[in-house]
């Protein structure tokens, strides 16, 4: 198949998980098209099966905001056009599915039939799509794909409780490759993040006021009171002087490293004993799968997506949002015992093996095709 792939091409979790997703299509022998205003961060390499197509927006000072939904319908159908591709697969309904409706009706004025397959990851429904400006046009864009799929069951039931939607939604988790997962990193490379005696707690986001990173630094606080400890902060955003500024009131400055935008998380990962995500909202958690692809157990709040990925007394535990007691009570269950770690960090890498790539990667092509074969029908 020719598949055309919108995203956003940062960091985000929506924007790896598209790119990983049209690499892994393309090693199955399919040609991808990229079509985005960047070339994704996890595109590293362009192929015969791989190509991306940067859209422009030309600055025209009668637009106080440039029209990017009319640069990228445009480029959706000089591209198919272009280079036959046969399906759309965008993420997020705004603006990926209403700009590509918009291309898929001008080519049916040319006698070319295009399907959309729409993909949501979260905040295009829970925080934009909700919105009374935005609302109309996410629902309208929803219901005019062929094809519609959630990254969990919890983005799927919000989906259906914030919109009138007419059309079928399938469940595919996000996923994650883990071969890439499987680390050769020696324990002298771990010396330079702590000392011997130190355990090592990890946490990594966009350090937005979603992601409650204050709640990180409580909890972490109380862990070093009691297991001598280090706490490797891997983002960047809004939060991230506040948090520097707290550990700093607490006396904990010493103890906290911060990475900004690492490309080494991997090797981070592979030697944290921990992981805190108590975001206020997760629509999956891919951030806490990465963590128990390296056998790092989480400790996470119980919203969205999460218990969906992170089994409680499995792989990690489950609390609710603001329970800092709560959490410390758990994290220092796993860490006290190295027994107790062990038989963790074993589980959250048997969970994350739920998730592979290989196993979720089908999914999709199985829906493409069943998109594909009833368009032909009609």
């Amino acid at each position: 198949m020719k598949i055309g792939i919108v995203c956003y091409p940062t960091f985000g979790g929506s924007g790896v998980v598209a790119t990983e997703l049209g690499l892994e299509l393309s090693k199955r022998g399919h040609e991808i098209h990229f079509i985005t205003y960047n070339q994704p961060v996890r595109l590293e390499l362009i192929s015969n099966n791989v190509h991306y197509h940067e859209v422009t927006v030309p600055e025209y000072p009668l637009f106080h905001y440039q029209p990017y939904e009319l640069a990228l319908s445009s480029k959706l159908v000089d591209m198919v056009k272009l280079h036959g591709i046969e399906i759309l697969h965008v993420h997020y309904a705004i603006p990926h599915a209403y700009a590509a409706y918009m291309a898929k009706k001008m080519l049916q004025e040319e006698n070319i039939y295009v399907p959309i397959v729409t993909t949501l990851h979260g905040t295009d429904i829970t925080l934009v799509g909700s919105h009374p400006f935005y609302k109309p046009a996410v629902t309208f864009s929803i219901n005019k794909s062929d094809a519609v799929t959630t990254v969990s069951q919890s983005l799927k039931d919000d989906t259906l409780r914030l919109f009138d939607i007419k059309n079928d939604i399938t469940v595919v988790p996000n996923f994650i490759d883990l071969e890439k997962y499987n680390h050769g990193f020696t324990d002298c490379q771990r010396g330079m993040m702590a000392n011997d005696d130190e355990k090592i707690i990890t946490h990594i986001s966009n350090l937005r006021p979603v992601k409650r990173v204050q709640d990180v630094i409580s909890v972490f606080y109380n862990i070093q009171k009691e297991i001598p400890s280090k706490l490797m902060f891997i983002g960047e955003g809004p939060e991230k002087e506040k948090v520097e500024m707290r550990c700093q009131e607490l006396g904990i400055l010493d103890k906290v490293v911060f990475f900004g935008r690492s490309n080494e998380i991997d090797k981070i990962l592979c030697f944290s004993d921990l992981f805190l995500l108590p975001s206020l909202t997760e629509s999956f958690g891919l951030a806490a799968l990465e963590a128990m692809a390296s056998g790092v157990p989480v400790i996470s709040t119980n919203t969205g997506g999460l218990p969906e990925v992170n089994i409680h007394g499995v792989s990690g535990f489950l609390s609710n949002v603001g329970d800092i007691d709560d959490m410390t009570k758990n994290a220092l269950f796993i860490l006290k015992d190295d027994a107790n770690l062990k038989t963790f960090k074993d589980n959250a890498r048997k969970e994350a093996l739920k998730f592979d790539l290989h196993a979720i990667v089908p999914q999709y092509e199985a829906i493409y095709e069943d998109t594909l074969a009833k368009c032909l029908v009609l």
